[in-house]
């Protein structure tokens, strides 16, 4: 009887064993092997805020400091959030309120944000004063606009000038947000100003560049990149497709990390999985039964099946064209900003994913980091800023860069 139920016993454990083996084979996810780590700094949380565009290129910057063999710091994401704000608001008042004003940016804001206003670090201008722990700009936003636009439809209906009191106006709301703005600040035992301490930092600012690729303008000349929040009306170089991804792989082969301007709203994001990929069906390797099978399901059921996310697939080959229609017709657009600082593998042997540090909280499944497939990032990078001593000299020659 007991050699019965160990037997019985075995078999229950066998049979167990077996299931669980099985239904993970079935269901394996993605797994990645990091192959190149360049170092940043900690993961932050923009929290309820559009700020992603100052949150990553400052980590962009506080790596770059890294790289120089500077300390790790935490800059003022929020001293440089309200600065644009005012910046902002004075060229939507002058346009008639004709641009955009929203809480969105772009790289080139942060760094010539820095140049005009300086920097500081957080723990001395964390720009939190309506009791809150992290950014939350639900209400902040709505007042913003709704005063510049009470200012803007006054003046247009009056025909008489605007009052000198406006700027002065909008200045006192940002200071009841934020916090009134420090002239000096004392950090670790030395005192600065915004600007003496920017200039003490181991970086050159006139050494980042942006970058893109679309057709609708000359490559290897500068344009001025048609994004809504574009308010500056920055410009980035262009270049091939092709020579942009080199870009990118040059800078992380040298240790450099990339600020990167990208569309999230891809089918092929997923936030639960903390990957993007854009897949297609690889109907080559699959037998007749199974091509026969995939040529009847609806074209839900193939959506479906692609974007499972259960295990790596064939993933679309993107080309210069899909990526102009796709900006063209709305379906790329400047929506969220990140830091690339690595690259991995899967675990079917792929060598094409970038590692990206994200602005969202430390999250799981990978601590507040994320994975995206090259032909993703060659799909919908809108714009990248680099260091421009991390291009590739061919490329720096033709766009007439030292």
């Amino acid at each position: 009887m007991k050699n019965l139920m160990l037997s019985l016993i075995a078999l229950c454990l066998a049979l167990t064993a077996g299931a669980q083996t099985a239904d993970t084979t079935s269901a394996e996810g993605y797994r990645f092997t990091d192959t190149k780590i360049i170092p940043t700094t900690a993961v932050k949380d923009q929290s309820r805020s559009g700020t992603c565009w100052c949150f990553s290129t400052l980590s962009f910057l506080e790596s770059e400091i890294l790289r120089a063999g500077g300390p790790a710091m935490h800059l003022s994401e929020m001293w440089i959030v309200r600065h644009s704000f005012m910046d902002k608001a004075e060229k939507y008042v002058r346009m008639h309120g004709t641009i955009n004003f929203a809480e969105g940016g772009a790289s080139h804001d942060v760094t010539e944000g820095i140049k005009a206003h300086g920097i500081v670090p957080f723990e001395v201008y964390p720009g939190l004063n309506y009791g809150t722990e992290k950014p939350d700009f639900h209400e902040l936003s709505v007042v913003l606009k709704a005063y510049l636009d009470a200012v803007v439809k006054t003046g247009d209906k009056s025909g008489k000038a605007l009052s000198t009191a406006w700027k002065r106006g909008f200045d006192a709301i940002l200071d009841e947000y934020f916090g009134p703005l420090p002239e000096t600040f004392t950090y670790e035992g030395k005192e600065y100003t915004p600007e003496t301490f920017a200039a003490q930092l181991p970086i050159d600012l006139d050494n980042y560049i942006d970058i893109s690729s679309f057709t609708h303008h000359p490559f290897y000349t500068q344009f001025i990149i048609e994004v809504p929040d574009n308010w500056m009306w920055g410009t980035v170089y262009n270049v091939p497709l092709d020579e942009m991804m080199q870009i990118i792989d040059h800078a992380l082969e040298q240790g450099y990390t990339v600020s990167w301007g990208t569309d999230v709203s891809e089918k092929g994001f997923s936030r639960t999985k903390a990957i993007g990929i854009v897949p297609e069906a690889d109907t080559e390797s699959m037998s007749g039964t199974e091509a026969e099978r995939w040529g009847k399901l609806t074209d839900k059921e193939k959506e479906a099946a692609l974007y499972k996310f259960d295990k790596p697939g064939k993933e679309r080959t993107i080309t210069q064209q899909m990526r102009q229609t796709a900006f063209d017709n709305y379906e790329t657009t400047d929506d969220h900003g990140m830091l690339i600082m690595g690259t991995a593998t899967d675990q079917a042997g792929n060598r094409y994913y970038y590692k990206v540090q994200n602005s969202w909280n430390v999250l799981p499944p990978y601590d507040g980091f994320w994975y995206f497939s090259r032909p993703f990032v060659a799909y919908k990078t809108t714009s990248i800023m680099v260091n421009k001593q991390a291009l590739p000299k061919e490329i720096a020659r033709k766009l007439g860069l030292k």
